[in-house]
């Protein structure tokens, strides 16, 4: 089969190559899938830096989750072939390739109106918002959030999601057409602090109370204006660091502002306590099928496409997700 390749850690849009290789046996509770959709993910250019926070030694095909349709499967699986599956890939068998594998117990079998396409773009992006929102955060009716980086691919699916939950969202975004984009997701208002000052824009949009929960993937500069808008007892979701600066934040400010900063590792809790990801893919899928979601779609690649739109996706270049399809 064919498949991305990193030889040696670097930027993946320099050190990618195609090779031919084959997939090993299946190991127990395992499942071999036709490779049909991968999501474009900031952390898959981290990862392939050697940057992220799970390291893989090269070589390696990147490529964090998968979806597509059972080819092989274990003994001990409860999974068949010819199931439509999507999940976490198995270490250094990533999905950017024709085929992968993934362990059958952290798989979602897909209903029937949900296809491999969907299922890709929403599976990180909307079970990460989920787990931040609801099961750090927890979210209640009637607060204010604020999102950065709206019209990414967790961004956008934060806006969708606070809003379903009757939260009032402000996003923030580094474009006006970006901003544009943020209000078409349902955001009641957005800023493009690239030309507005994100902290009295928002202090003016809240009557200078702040927001309840802050919902932050990008880190850096914007990280430390955040904590600054956070209401009392407030809660800033730490989501990533897209910006590659890790910020700090000073204790004695959450102490006067009684604030909570929270951690979000939606991949800490495979392994660990399956429990949150049942009832988070229940919701997510039934909130799909009443149309009160829909994952916003920037552009499906074909295989050779890949190593361009990691670069455009480095570079801020996209909204929402990148699908990556091996079969165009």
């Amino acid at each position: 089969m064919r498949a991305w390749q990193i030889p040696e850690l670097g930027n993946p849009w320099e050190k990618l190559t195609i090779v031919q290789t084959d997939l090993p046996a299946l190991q127990k509770g395992s499942v071999r899938i036709s490779v049909e959709a991968t999501d474009l993910n900031f952390a898959d250019i981290l990862q392939c830096q050697g940057t992220y926070q799970v390291k893989l030694a090269p070589p390696f095909t990147p490529g964090m989750t998968a979806a597509g349709t059972v080819i092989e499967a274990s003994v001990d699986s409860p999974l068949n072939v010819g199931d439509r599956v999507v999940g976490p890939t198995l270490d250094i068998f990533g999905g950017y390739a024709e085929q992968a594998i993934v362990l059958s117990e952290q798989c979602q079998l897909l209903p029937e109106h949900v296809s491999t396409h969907t299922a890709a773009a929403m599976d990180i992006t909307y079970t990460t918002a989920w787990f931040a929102l609801h099961q750090r955060g927890q979210l209640k009716a009637g607060e204010t959030v604020l999102v950065l980086a709206g019209a990414g691919g967790v961004g956008s699916a934060a806006i969708q999601l606070a809003k379903c939950n009757g939260c009032w969202v402000i996003a923030a975004a580094g474009s006006a057409e970006k901003a544009a984009t943020c209000i078409a997701l349902g955001a009641d208002e957005a800023i493009d602090y690239r030309n507005q000052s994100l902290f009295h824009r928002v202090k003016e949009l809240t009557d200078g109370r702040g927001v309840d929960v802050i919902y932050d993937p990008v880190g850096g500069e914007h990280f430390d204006t955040a904590r600054r808008l956070l209401a009392w007892e407030g809660r800033l979701l730490v989501i990533g660091f897209a910006s590659g600066d890790i910020p700090s934040a000073p204790a004695n400010h959450a102490l006067v502002k009684n604030y909570s900063v929270v951690g979000v590792h939606m991949g800490g809790y495979r392994g660990r306590d399956s429990k949150p990801f049942e009832v988070c893919y229940r919701e997510l899928y039934q909130m799909l099928l009443e149309e009160k979601i829909s994952p916003l779609v920037d552009q499906t690649i074909g295989f050779t496409d890949l190593p361009q739109a990691l670069l455009r996706l480095a570079n801020r270049g996209t909204q929402g997700r990148v699908v990556f399809d091996p079969k165009q």
